[in-house]
């Protein structure tokens, strides 16, 4: 049998007048379809039935004491206007910004001079011109913080407490991890991967949950769902080809990567359970996301012992996994969406699901050139000790 080459015919890229005719055809056609349906109603009548009107309650903030701001978005097939608002069963005038009348996937945000009492839970009703009502609620009543310079900086210095000392501690056992044997440096790695596939999964049952609370048109399932596949993607595009040109410290880089995203998340959780009076932050909560986190330093730690990082590798890789906490929680409290959240949480899912596939096959190939099994009773008890640290550490945090 010959072994010479299949030829192969290329194809050109000449657009003539008629190919471009060609290719806007079928939208012409579709556009022309469209028009006809919108225009005779494809052939039905107009119901009489109302349309179906689905509002729904993003937040209720209280910016100042005497105010309530509620953000409302329409996420049914035909606008909705808001004829009235009742808090704890009275009706109250409002303001909205920009109008009662909220357009398919619009929004508005109504205020109410409300007279709110500090840590009282209160519910608001909605009520539009059919009569439908939606309601949403205040769990205790915080005054929103101000949207100052102190104020940004306190929470700067909360997103530093839960996010970079942590992982900062969490380096500190590089040089005991250096000295460790095949075996031991096995069950370690294997702990790294553990407690990856704890935050993947913890990253991912977040960006659902907030997707839930999005309204049904903005589809917040299927957009947290491919929004990590497409983010897992992005990163295995973008990486060397080669598994031998995936260095140490690359590895090292990317790990951080994907836990820097999952600390921005975090960090929105925790700002926005702050602004909705969810959580009151205190010791225990910065020393609960303290044990939470520091093996997360561990993690970013153990690919370097096979290579030769210098200390200025150590302090951005501490920034690169620490830091977005940071800005995390600075969001939650001043910008908070759930659309946002969603899809930060689905970034941060991807991100860490192509974090578990390189560390897995970096373990593999490490176990290969040690003459190990890739999955021994080592690797195996490394795995669930990674799990359950992170298990026992999250029960500890309250957000």
């Amino acid at each position: 049998m010959s072994d010479a080459p299949i030829a192969v015919p290329v194809l050109g890229h000449r657009w003539s007048l008629g190919m471009i005719a060609l290719a806007a055809l079928p939208l012409v056609l579709l556009a022309a379809f469209m028009a006809l349906v919108f225009t005779t109603g494809s052939g039905f009548r107009p119901s009489t039935v109302p349309p179906v009107e689905v509002l729904t309650v993003q937040q209720v903030t209280l910016p100042r004491p005497g105010e309530m701001e509620v953000r409302v978005m329409n996420g049914g097939p035909s606008p909705v206007t808001i004829a009235q608002v009742a808090i704890d069963d009275a009706y109250w005038a409002f303001e909205a910004d920009p109008g009662p009348l909220v357009p398919r996937l619009g929004s508005t945000t109504l205020r109410i001079p409300y007279p709110w009492v500090y840590s009282e839970p209160h519910e608001v009703m909605l009520v539009t011109e059919s009569g439908l009502t939606f309601r949403g609620a205040v769990d205790v009543s915080l005054a929103q913080p101000k949207r100052d310079l102190p104020t940004a900086l306190k929470f700067l210095l909360l997103g530093f407490y839960v996010g970079v000392v942590p992982v900062g501690l969490g380096m500190l056992w590089f040089p005991v991890v250096k000295r460790m044997g095949a075996t031991s440096l096995s069950f370690v790695l294997s702990f790294t991967v553990g407690l990856l596939a704890f935050l993947l999964i913890d990253t991912l049952l977040e960006g659902l949950e907030a997707a839930e609370r999005l309204p049904a048109g903005l589809h917040g399932v299927p957009l947290v769902l491919l929004g990590a596949l497409l983010t897992m993607a992005a990163i295995e595009a973008i990486s060397p080809s080669s598994s031998t040109a995936r260095t140490p410290l690359r590895l090292a880089f990317l790990i951080a990567l994907g836990i820097g995203l999952h600390n921005f998340g975090e960090g929105l959780a925790i700002g926005a359970a702050y602004t909705l009076g969810e959580v009151a932050l205190g010791t225990f909560l910065v020393i609960g996301f303290t044990l939470h986190n520091v093996t997360e330093g561990l993690a970013v730690a153990t690919p370097l012992v096979k290579g030769a990082p210098r200390p200025i590798h150590f302090v951005l890789l501490v920034l690169l996994a620490g830091a977005p906490a940071m800005l995390g929680t600075w969001v939650g409290v001043f910008a908070y969406s759930d659309l946002a959240t969603a899809i930060f949480f689905a970034i941060g899912a991807g991100a860490i699901a192509q974090v578990v596939y390189a560390v897995t096959r970096y373990t593999v190939r490490l176990s290969a050139h040690a003459a190990q099994p890739a999955v021994s009773a080592t690797s195996l008890v490394g795995f669930a000790a990674g799990v359950g640290v992170m298990y026992l550490t999250s029960l500890l945090v309250t957000a």
